[in-house]
């Protein structure tokens, strides 16, 4: 079975308002793959360093629509996110 993980960091959050009435209809959140953000250590051991060099592009958008996760998603929250296989 083939399995990934990979580290992702939220580079923007996007709500979608309803035009009349303002409220929060989905939120867009973009993700992109983990980068240097400040110096490395000397010997390149920082865990996103790692990351960095086996995905070294990596963008990923997911339209929620689950009112109970607006505003849970911050600029800058890091999460890992694992593929697994899924069956059909």
């Amino acid at each position: 079975m083939t399995t990934m993980r990979a580290k992702l960091r939220v580079g923007a959050v996007m709500p979608y308002r309803h035009p009349e009435t303002g409220e929060t209809i989905n939120e867009t959140l973009y993700f992109h793959g983990v980068a240097k953000n400040s110096a490395y250590p000397a010997d390149g051991s920082d865990e996103d360093n790692t990351f960095a060099k086996f995905s070294p592009a990596v963008n990923m958008n997911i339209v929620i629509a689950n009112p109970a996760l607006f505003g849970k998603f911050q600029n800058g929250d890091t999460f890992y996110v694992d593929f697994t296989p899924a069956q059909a």
